[in-house]
């Protein structure tokens, strides 16, 4: 069975697959980047899909799960290289792909995850200068 290779770029993990994904392959992928981002820390994930020609119903489910792990784990998962015919099948077949951001190929999924991450700790700042001032008005 084949392997899809999961490469560290910063804190995004990229995954470009490259090869028909069987069923064993998608599952070993889900169980592979599971370790990998808990591995690193990492809190981006790129799928490339773009060499797929067509996407069943289980590998779409899997990406869906896939997602479903990676946000349980800090991590946001974005879907690039969809073709057209893929996407109309996933369309066709009903699957909506909760959980999972879309761009057209890998520079812009990773500034869509820079974008999110920006905002992040921009939220997060505000909640700290809020706390500090709560702080300040209890002492006073």
């Amino acid at each position: 069975m084949e392997r899809v290779p999961v490469l560290k770029i910063g804190d995004i993990l990229l995954v470009s697959i490259q090869i028909d994904m069987e069923d064993q392959t998608a599952l070993q992928l889900q169980e592979d980047l599971a370790d990998r981002i808990v591995a690193t820390g990492c809190h981006g994930v790129i799928i490339d899909i773009s060499a797929l020609d067509i996407v069943d119903s289980f590998v779409g489910r899997t990406l869906a799960t896939i997602a479903s792990i990676s946000r349980v784990l800090d991590a946001e998962t974005v879907v690039v290289g969809m073709r057209p015919a893929v996407a109309i099948t996933l369309v066709e077949l009903g699957l909506s792909l909760p959980g999972i951001r879309t761009a057209l190929n890998v520079e812009l999924g990773m500034e869509l995850l820079a974008r999110e991450r920006d905002a992040e700790f921009e939220f997060d700042d505000d909640a700290d200068e809020d706390d500090a001032d709560e702080a300040v008005v209890a002492a006073s």
